[in-house]
């Protein structure tokens, strides 16, 4: 599957919005590069580790089902 028939989005963009956070921001709470969360906020990321989704979700304060939504075949 590439990626202009992924399924998987990643509400990145908005829950930062939302929380009135930046991507620097987050970065630094995650210790994940801001290079490496715009390529999962624009939905470039073919895959993610367990650690930083806990690390994202942990200072977002969301669930997974939050941030990474599917959406099934028309």
């Amino acid at each position: 599957m590439n990626e202009d028939t992924s399924r998987i989005h990643c509400r990145l963009d908005e829950l930062l919005a939302e929380r009135d956070m930046t991507l620097t921001r987050l970065s630094e709470l995650v210790g994940v590069s801001i290079v490496n969360l715009s390529v999962l906020k624009n939905d470039h990321a073919k895959a993610i580790r367990y650690s930083t989704l806990q690390a994202i979700c942990q200072a977002l304060h969301c669930d997974v089902g939050d941030l990474l939504t599917y959406t099934a075949a028309a």
